[in-house]
C-alpha cells in the first residue's frame, strides 16, 4: 500500500542527531524518502548536487548558517520549498526567515506530527503550479497555467511534456537522473521502464529547437541538464 509521501525527497539539515533521528523516523513512517546533514556545508552541498521537494533547514549549523544555505539556493534560481527549524522563538526570527526566501518557520520544541501536516502542505503547494513564472534563459513556464513559452512563440505540449519541462527547469543547471524524473514526473504505478524518459526528452528537444539559446544536454552516464541563456 502506498502512504502519503511516497516518492517525496525531503533533505534534513539538523546537526542535534537524536532530534534528526526522530524527524527521519516520523518522515520515513509516511513514505517520505529522507537525506540527513548534519552542518550547513554538507547541506548546502546536498542542495546543489541533488535534487529534493522540500528542505528542512535548522538555522543555527555549524559551518554555514541556514540562512545562508536558503540564501545560496535562492541566488542560484533554486526555488525548492525551505521549512525552517530554529530553538529562537520570536517574530524577528520568522521575518527573516521569510525574508531570505523561506517558505514556513517552526520553533523548536515542535511536533513531527505537526511538521509532517506543514511539509505535506509545503508539497501539496509546489505540486499545484502555485507561485511565480519560472524562467530559463528565453524559456517561460507558467505552472498556475500550465503554459510555457520559448521567446515569443508558445509550445503546444502534452501534460507529461509540461510536467517534465516543469521539473527540468526547476532543476535547471543541474544534472538530473533518469530515476529523479520518473520519481517526479511518472506516478508511483509507472511499471515501465526508463527508456521512457528518452522518449519525452527527445520530443521536447524537438520542439525547443527552433529556440536559440534552451537546451536540454544528455551528462552520459548520469541524466540530463537543461540549461538556458538569453541571446
Amino acid at each position: 500500500m502506498m502512504t502519503w509521501g511516497d516518492g517525496v525527497r525531503i533533505l534534513v539539515v539538523e546537526d542535534e542527531r537524536p532530534l534528526a533521528t526522530a524527524i527521519r523516523r516520523t518522515l520515513e513512517a509516511e513514505g517520505f524518502t529522507v537525506v540527513l546533514a548534519e552542518d550547513g556545508i554538507d547541506g548546502e552541498w546536498h542542495t546543489r548536487e541533488q535534487s529534493f521537494d522540500v528542505v528542512v533547514l535548522d538555522i543555527m549549523l555549524p559551518g554555514m548558517s541556514g540562512y545562508d544555505v536558503c540564501r545560496h539556493m535562492r541566488v542560484r534560481g533554486d526555488r525548492t520549498p525551505v521549512l525552517f527549524l530554529t530553538a529562537k522563538n520570536g517574530e524577528y526570527d520568522e521575518a527573516d526567515a521569510l525574508d531570505i526566501g523561506g517558505d514556513d518557520f517552526m520553533s523548536k520544541p515542535f511536533s513531527p506530527v505537526v511538521l509532517s501536516a506543514r511539509l505535506r502542505a509545503l508539497t501539496r503547494r509546489a505540486s499545484s503550479g502555485d507561485g511565480p513564472p519560472l524562467v530559463v534563459g528565453p524559456l517561460r513556464i507558467d505552472p498556475a497555467q500550465q503554459r510555457a513559452w520559448a521567446g515569443e512563440t508558445e509550445l503546444h505540449l502534452t501534460a507529461r511534456e509540461m510536467a517534465l519541462l516543469t521539473y527540468l527547469t526547476h532543476r535547471a543547471e543541474r544534472v538530473v537522473s533518469k530515476h529523479e524524473i520518473l520519481e517526479h514526473v511518472w506516478d508511483q504505478a509507472f511499471e515501465g521502464g526508463p527508456n521512457v524518459v528518452e522518449v519525452y526528452v527527445g520530443r521536447l528537444r524537438r520542439k525547443l529547437e527552433p529556440t536559440r539559446g534552451i537546451t536540454i544536454s544528455t551528462v552520459r552516464g548520469m541524466g540530463y541538464r537543461l540549461s538556458g541563456r538569453r541571446a
